[in-house]
């Protein structure tokens, strides 16, 4: 059969979440289904590095989606046509847009819909494009599949979706992460903050992620702990960043903070693995990739006690309140001084991390594309 695959954030180099998702999905999928032709459609140039096999078609759609006018040619103008003119069986999105004027059978991914609990940290048009279409993606698609329980249930309470149509996906964590040694470690230290031990976060700057508590954390922990700890704050700005940098300015230790950006794969195991903890705490989570890749690279993790992230990282992590500064700190506290603490954790993350694989995911997120290929075969 024709599947085609919207693959619009398969951009290697500049991966998120949902980018990793189709990646490490689709290129199993690709590989355990020669049977079927997939026809992977980017907005723009793509990379030979995405084309998993000999049964993957890639075909360039623009306009670029840049923003939310060319969000609605590129779906409901420019997707019909195509899936018309190859004969598609099938639509699957990983990113939570599908067309509603085409009659295509679809499978919809919807990893998580924070902008209808948090709606000011998206740009105005943004916010209102989602709110808008995504209540209808829910209900048009033939079937859905989400990143988490949270987010499942979510999704059947906010828009009334069927709980029989939402399949459950859980996100894997590449095998590009994993312990280094401890001269390693020092090595990373050096490298990266003078040989200091560090906090880090993982993800893009983005209010959602609660930066700037982050920040107000530290800096509580520093005036507590005078060891010279580091926070390194590794990911791409997003939107609305100007309070987390007003938070940073005020800061009596904000050379302490270290923004290292976007980095390449193997860089980012080493300064993963080479961490005291990852303090990890967004207002809101779908899923949270970063819990498992700390998991696997043996370090514990401070994460925020709400949505997803308890489901998903269990007791291999110490919780602390996302509005409260305060309640953070108090977590950076425990893990560098209670005894044994980040040992138990680590132990801890060890057997949880057994859950969560990008194979177990592409499997399940297969059982989903059948049910709408049998459904309509």
């Amino acid at each position: 059969m024709k599947i085609a695959v919207n693959t619009r954030l398969l951009m290697p180099g500049k991966l998120d979440g949902i980018g990793w998702f189709t990646y490490e999905t689709m290129r199993r999928i690709v590989k355990d289904h020669p049977e079927h032709t997939f026809y992977f459609i980017f907005d723009r140039s793509y990379s030979d590095e995405v084309i998993f096999g000999d049964n993957v078609v890639p075909v360039v759609l623009p306009p670029p989606t840049r923003h939310p006018l060319l969000w609605y040619v590129w779906f409901e103008l420019r997707i019909p046509r195509l899936l018309r003119k190859i004969g598609a069986d099938m639509f699957l999105s990983t990113d939570g847009f599908i067309s509603l004027r085409s009659d295509v059978p679809s499978c919809n991914v919807i990893h998580d819909i924070n902008f209808e609990h948090r709606p000011r940290d998206l740009p105005w048009l943004s916010r209102k494009y989602y709110r808008y279409f995504y209540p209808r993606y829910a209900h048009a698609a033939t079937r859905l599949a989400t990143v988490s329980e949270y987010s499942r249930r979510d999704i059947i309470n906010t828009y009334e979706v069927d709980e029989d149509k939402i399949d459950l996906v859980y996100n894997g964590a590449s095998k590009n992460f994993f312990p280094v040694t401890s001269e390693r470690a020092q090595e990373v230290r050096d490298r990266y903050t003078g040989g200091a031990p560090y906090f880090i976060f993982v993800g893009s700057i983005h209010p959602r992620k609660n930066i700037r508590n982050l920040l107000r954390a530290f800096e509580l922990f520093r005036e507590e702990y005078r060891s010279p700890f580091k926070l390194v704050i590794v990911g791409k700005k997003f939107f609305l960043t100007k309070a987390m940098e007003d938070q940073l300015d005020q800061m009596k230790y904000k050379q302490d903070v270290i923004f290292a950006g976007r980095v390449d794969s193997e860089d980012m195991n080493d300064i993963m693995a080479s961490a005291w903890a990852l303090t990890f705490v967004p207002f809101f989570e779908g899923f949270g990739i970063p819990l498992v890749e700390a998991m696997n690279c043996d370090i514990p993790i401070l994460a925020s006690k709400v949505t997803s992230l308890p489901e998903i990282a269990g007791d291999a992590a110490i919780y602390a309140e996302p509005e409260s500064p305060g309640s953070i700190r108090d977590g950076m506290i425990r893990i560098v001084r209670e005894e044994g603490l980040r040992e138990q954790l680590i132990e801890k993350g060890k057997s949880r991390r057994k859950r969560y694989s990008w194979d177990h995911t592409a499997r399940e997120l297969w059982k989903t594309i059948e049910k709408v290929l049998n459904e309509h075969a």
